[in-house]
């Protein structure tokens, strides 16, 4: 087994405007059994964002675990998460085509492409 690690994550998707206040509604009151899906598989500083001008939705994530695919896998997994899912994805257009919802065979949301990372640290 690796060493654990962190990996930031930043993914899209677009959200279907006659959702966006439903979206924000359950997002408010989301599932302890959702949230400690993620929690116990090394996903740290989560959050979604909407840039309502082009309806997507931006989600931003940190893994520390040590085997991503796997704790992935074990998240979606999880009955909790995909009851989640049955219930968000229905307010959600993927950019993948062939995509048919989360957890399945073709990722549903897209993975963006980081171009700059400043992590602070001592001035000089």
């Amino acid at each position: 087994m690796s060493a654990p690690h962190t990996k930031r994550i930043c993914q899209i998707i677009k959200l279907k405007p006659e959702c966006v206040d439903e979206y924000k509604e359950v997002h408010r009151n989301v599932w302890p059994s959702v949230l400690n899906a993620i929690r116990r598989h090394h996903i740290v500083d989560y959050s979604i964002n909407h840039y309502p001008q082009l309806n997507l939705l931006i989600a931003n994530f940190k893994y520390t675990g040590s085997d991503f695919e796997k704790d992935m896998k074990a998240i979606g997994d999880d009955e909790e998460t995909q009851r989640w899912w049955n219930l968000t994805d229905s307010m959600q257009e993927s950019f993948n085509d062939g995509a048919s919802g989360s957890g399945k065979d073709i990722p549903w949301w897209t993975d963006v492409e980081e171009v700059f990372r400043f992590e602070g640290g001592s001035s000089a």
